[in-house]
């Protein structure tokens, strides 16, 4: 990327940041919450961007110094491993700006509602989900985020048949650290090779468990989108006694809710909170994520748009990666990496296989947004 064809492109970027800038300054703003919000979002996104910019053209500028240097003759050993030390911090803040000025997700800075359920495999699947919820709290917990159990059900054996999490950033940040960025390529079917602790014979068996990756909805999505979908006319709220762990208000009152939403069917329940209100609260959460994820689908396929996959299904067959504990393996099945630290990953170092994923969507991206300049200039 030359800084001349760099420079095209954040003209208005530049003209815009301003705007955003005059906005957040106005104490009108911040008396509708949700464009507030749109406007921060954006303009943390955009502040990453220059802020890249201008460090790419303060390394410019002393690496220019440096060579008029060398060329007058004041060089010496010393100017010559700045000047080398210099050409390598630029390529890779050129490689970094061009990063951030490619065609990104624009749900890319969204926190998200992260699900994980046991499918094919019975107990052990349930004993793995719950291993994978660890393993993403640790890494949730290695980027600074914050992570919120919605609802959860437990297997006979403290494993997990399914779970919802929310995983928040927090503070604002730009879409390349957004945590829908980093987790959204989790989503799908994950597979795990092993001897299950209910084995006797020692045999390795094969079961899975399927993750689902949701940005989440917020207060400026349901002002734009979602009041209609969310009326009150459009739900049946019922409530009833939870279940399983959850100390002595189990099975003593009637604090679990389970929500309808009648025009599409999507049913949400939720008992792991100590209150009637608080569930109903983390229930119409998860709710209007999915409601959102549902109406940008349909949104997307009505415009010829891929849609992004994320297998819904837990089938063996259907799997993105797979956990082989036998040789301390982990393999990703779309962008072919490998690693054999599986006891770190399940300890919450994901960012090598996160890489992979986010450096095949961005190539996609990149190809995408290229063949299509190339069309029109056709």
């Amino acid at each position: 990327m030359s800084e001349h064809h760099a420079g095209d492109r954040l003209a208005p970027l530049r003209h815009e940041h301003a705007r955003l800038q005059e906005s957040m300054a106005d104490p009108a703003l911040h008396e509708d919450a949700a464009r507030a919000r749109r406007v921060g979002r954006r303009y943390a996104e955009l502040e990453g961007i220059l802020e890249a910019a201008a460090q790419l053209d303060a390394t410019t500028a002393d690496l220019e110094t440096a060579r008029e240097l060398a060329e007058l003759g004041e060089g010496d050993e010393e100017l010559a491993v700045e000047t080398e030390q210099l050409e390598a911090r630029l390529t890779e803040q050129r490689e970094h700006l061009e990063d951030l000025l490619a065609p990104r997700d624009p749900d890319d800075a969204r926190d998200v509602i992260l699900e994980i359920k046991a499918g094919a495999g019975g107990e052990e699947s349930a004993l793995f989900a719950a291993e994978m919820l660890r393993m993403y709290r640790a890494f949730a917990e290695s980027q600074g985020w914050r992570v919120e159990v919605l609802t959860s059900a437990e297997s006979d054996l403290g494993g997990l048949k399914d779970v919802t999490v929310a995983i928040a950033a927090r503070g604002a940040g730009g879409p390349g650290a957004g945590v829908y960025a980093h987790l959204k390529h989790e989503a799908g079917v994950h597979r795990v090779q092993r001897v299950p602790v209910t084995e006797s014979q020692g045999r390795i068996h094969t079961s899975a468990v399927g993750v689902l990756v949701l940005p989440e909805a917020d207060e400026a999505d349901e002002s734009d989108v979602l009041a209609e979908a969310m009326a009150p006319a459009n739900l049946r709220i019922d409530v009833f006694r939870s279940s399983g762990p959850g100390g002595q208000s189990v099975n003593t009152t009637d604090s679990a809710v389970r929500i309808t939403h009648l025009p599409t069917g999507v049913v949400v329940s939720c008992q792991d909170q100590k209150s009637q209100l608080q569930n109903r609260e983390q229930a119409l959460r998860i709710l209007r994520t999915r409601l959102l994820d549902a109406r940008r689908a349909e949104q997307e396929a009505q415009s010829s748009a891929t849609r992004r996959s994320q297998v819904r299904t837990v089938d063996r067959s259907e799997r993105i990666r797979t956990y082989n504990f036998p040789e301390s393996r982990v393999a990703d099945h779309r962008t072919g990496f490998k690693a054999g630290n599986l006891a770190q990953v399940l300890a919450g170092d994901l960012g090598d296989l996160i890489a992979s994923s986010r450096d095949a969507e961005r190539a996609a991206r990149l190809a995408e947004a290229q063949a299509g300049t190339d069309q029109e200039r056709s």
